[in-house]
């Protein structure tokens, strides 16, 4: 098991990049091994970590085909659709109550 190079926050050489500079850039790190890490200081509790790839191995984005935009579409359809009373919420219902505020809270 070899150990990764440790870069501090900032500090990270030229040509590496974190998951979500890469896809700002329209890239993805297409199943490259991780090169290094880089660290984020925090007061409270331990470093903040994130992986870094290399750029020049990163493969463009895959583009979404129309039924990669229906499922996408349906899946968040059914986050805002409420169990009980089965009408759109017009928001993603919360976990923690698992139905719209309405249902959830009827004396309101």
């Amino acid at each position: 098991m070899t150990t990764l190079p440790i870069y501090r926050w900032r500090l990270a050489p030229d040509g590496l990049a974190t998951r979500r500079q890469l896809r700002a850039a329209g890239l993805r790190p297409g199943g490259q091994d991780v090169v290094a890490q880089l660290e984020r200081p925090r007061r409270r509790r331990g470093p903040l970590t994130a992986y870094l790839y290399l750029v020049e191995r990163a493969r463009p984005v895959r583009p979404m085909t129309p039924a990669r935009v229906a499922a996408l579409a349906k899946a968040n359809a059914a986050r805002r659709t409420c169990p009980e009373c089965r009408a759109d919420a017009g928001y993603v219902i919360p976990a923690a109550l698992g139905m719209c505020v309405p249902c959830a809270y009827p004396e309101l």
